[in-house]
């Protein structure tokens, strides 16, 4: 899916688009973030830790065809967070999968955003990348990303161990779900 194209998505209050090496400074500051990387990690990354990242993200748009996306508040023009598709190459148990995923700035957590970010990201993958199946990962003590998954219909697939040993939930959503969710809701 994907490739040099990864999408640009709108909706009522956020733009994805890909990340470019530009977005460095502004996703600094929001790495720098305890609670941003409170899962997995428990605390936030450093400068040089966020370019490594940043530089990874780009590698994968080539490498994968599509990876997770910079968060725009419409409003603000600001990087508010991520969100997007990406292969979870941290599980690699459950591969080949695409996974949805996000993450928010404190400020922008508890609005529906992640909701709104999931939501989109999933369209894209089975309306115009031909996903037959979407996963979700998250510590089960993170109660509001499970809500967040609940909400955008995905369901309990297997319960493992993340790269620290950390308890791991996957959620899933195929084609055939969202097709039957989307349509009794028209």
């Amino acid at each position: 899916m994907g490739g040099p194209g990864i999408p640009t998505l709108t909706t009522l209050r956020l733009v994805l688009r890909p990340f470019t090496p530009a977005d460095l400074d502004e996703l600094a500051a929001i790495h720098a973030e305890e609670s941003f990387w409170w899962y997995p990690r428990r605390e936030g990354m450093n400068r040089a830790q966020t370019a490594e990242f940043l530089a990874r993200m780009l590698e994968r748009y080539e490498s994968d065809g599509c990876g997770i996306e910079a968060l725009i508040d419409r409003e603000k023009g600001a990087i508010i967070g991520w969100a997007g598709l990406a292969v979870p190459h941290f599980l690699p148990e459950i591969l080949p999968a695409v996974e949805v995923g996000w993450r928010l700035s404190g400020p922008y957590r508890g609005r529906g955003l992640a909701t709104e970010a999931g939501a989109a990201a999933v369209e894209h993958g089975f309306a115009a990348g031909g996903l037959e199946r979407i996963v979700s990962i998250y510590e089960p003590e993170n109660v509001a990303s499970g809500r967040v998954m609940e909400k955008l219909g995905f369901t309990h697939w297997l319960t493992t161990r993340g790269p620290r040993g950390e308890e791991v939930a996957v959620t899933e959503l195929t084609r055939e779900r969202w097709e039957e969710a989307r349509y009794s809701v028209e």
